[in-house]
Parts: structure tokens; C-alpha cells; sequence
């Protein structure tokens, strides 16, 4: 990691009030180094691994969700045993690809939301999340 990569990936910690340990400094050159991408823990962890940084999963999940709830990521849960973890935290929806277990985006404005039903009393909206299922079509 370039001295200048760093100073950007502490300044982006320390902006969210994260202190930027060594092994948060990892993870976010590993997370934001790919332009925006969706990725599991277990696949961050063994990328962690393979660029020799030495992490627990539990940690690594820990770290995952403190970048979320610090608004530096976005979980995308597909269904109860799978989150993914998106770098891109801007509105959009996802098309999940089944048969191979990837997230591809689909642009907000690519996907129109009717007939929302009334909300219950003394709430508001604070996000619609789409998730669209695919397969591969067979012939």
C-alpha cells in the first residue's frame, strides 16, 4: 500500500470515528482498493489471508459490521445464512445471480417502485432495497 493510499484509507476511517488500526487499514485497502465490489466476509478473510494479514473471521465480521454501521458499507442480506457487503453505499438495487452466488447493481433509477401500501402511523420510508433473483436460462 502507497504512503498516499494510506493517508487517504486513515483520513476515510477517522472521518467515520474509527480508529485506523493495523488491521483496519488492511481491510480497507482489501475492501476499497477494487473500485465498488460485493463481498462476504468469508471471501474478505481469505483474501486477508492470501496478502499475508493475519485476522480472525470473528474479527473480520466485527470489522464488516462496525464499516456499516459507521456508513463506509452497505450489507445486502440475500436470504438468512448470507449478507454481502457492498462498498458502493450510494441508493441502488441488486440483481443476485443464483447459480453463482454473485450481486450484480442495478441503478436506482432503473427500477420503479408502485403501489407501496400505507405506511403504518408515524412512520416514513427510510429505504426501499430490491433484490432480483436470476438464473441462467436453459434451453
Amino acid at each position: 500500500m502507497s504512503q498516499s493510499e494510506l493517508v487517504i484509507l486513515e483520513k476515510k476511517l477517522r472521518d467515520a470515528q474509527l480508529r485506523p488500526t493495523k488491521q483496519r487499514l488492511a481491510l480497507a485497502q482489501l475492501l476499497y482498493s477494487q473500485g465498488n465490489r460485493h463481498i462476504t466476509a468469508e471471501r474478505l478473510h481469505s483474501e486477508a489471508m492470501d496478502a499475508g494479514v493475519s485476522i480472525s473471521l470473528a474479527t473480520i465480521y466485527n470489522n464488516l459490521h462496525q464499516f456499516t454501521t459507521a456508513g463506509l458499507l452497505r450489507e445486502v442480506v440475500v436470504d438468512s445464512s448470507r449478507s454481502y457487503f457492498d462498498t458502493n453505499i450510494t441508493p441502488h438495487h441488486h440483481f443476485f445471480h443464483e447459480e453463482s452466488g454473485t450481486l450484480e447493481d442495478i441503478a436506482k433509477s432503473d427500477l420503479k417502485v408502485d403501489n407501496i401500501p400505507t405506511l403504518p402511523q408515524g412512520t416514513e420510508i427510510s429505504s426501499v432495497d430490491v433484490i432480483v433473483r436470476v438464473n441462467s436460462v436453459r434451453n
